[in-house]
């Protein structure tokens, strides 16, 4: 129900925690919201919007329990799994920078509103991330590529997200990213997975929509 074919052959516990994690929010009876991941608890708000402090909230407990049957670990996963209190989040892509792209990376800015960047900012380049915030986001420049097939998708949403055209080309081309099949498989199962109107599944289809023109 996850996977295309019910092959999750090779998937790395990040990438098979992340899909049922995912998967887990799409269905009615879970412990979090559908869409946004948070507790039923919360006011209700429009199909797509994120929690306030990002990422996708589950119950630690069901976090817990859906980790254990797909031997994960939560504690082993902190770059991808935040726990606070009886809550788990898992982080939204923004906030997986630094360990994607090394140390001295920076998470982008959220500008509010879509008033014009300063002088300051040429350098940066802006994408919107929503009706009333912007992604600014510093240029990207993979030192090295990703050791699971998330991180390796998670690294090319970002140089879709960021406007490196020429540098996603090299990462999935020259840098043989694309020539593995799970590269693929899992990107074509998160742009299913992710909630609808978010960063992440707009970056992934990108990366998605270039397949072709990339020669896969």
């Amino acid at each position: 129900m996850v996977f295309e074919g019910a092959d999750a052959t090779g998937f790395e516990a990040d990438a098979r925690l992340t899909a049922m994690w995912l998967w887990t929010l799409k269905t009615p009876d879970s412990n979090g919201n559908a869409e946004t991941g948070e507790t039923d608890e919360e006011p209700d708000e429009p199909e797509g919007k994120r929690p306030k402090d990002g990422g996708f909230k589950l119950e630690y407990d069901a976090a817990r329990k859906i980790a254990q049957g797909l031997g994960a670990n939560l504690e082993s996963l902190t770059h991808l799994v935040e726990v606070s209190g009886d809550q788990a989040r898992l982080l939204p892509v923004t906030e997986r920078t630094k360990h994607l792209f090394g140390k001295e990376e920076e998470e982008p800015a959220r500008a509010a509103g879509k008033k014009r960047l300063s002088d300051q900012m040429d350098l940066f380049t802006t994408l919107t991330g929503s009706e009333d915030t912007e992604v600014v986001w510093k240029e990207k420049t993979v030192k090295r590529v990703g050791e699971t097939s998330l991180d390796r998708i998670h690294q090319a949403m970002i140089l879709f997200a960021a406007g490196r055209g020429e540098a996603l080309k090299r990462f999935v081309v020259e840098d043989g990213v694309g020539q593995d099949g799970k590269f693929w498989r899992l990107a074509q199962a998160l742009a299913a997975l992710y909630p609808a109107g978010t960063d992440e599944k707009r970056w992934v289809e990108g990366v998605m929509a270039r397949k072709k023109q990339f020669g896969f």
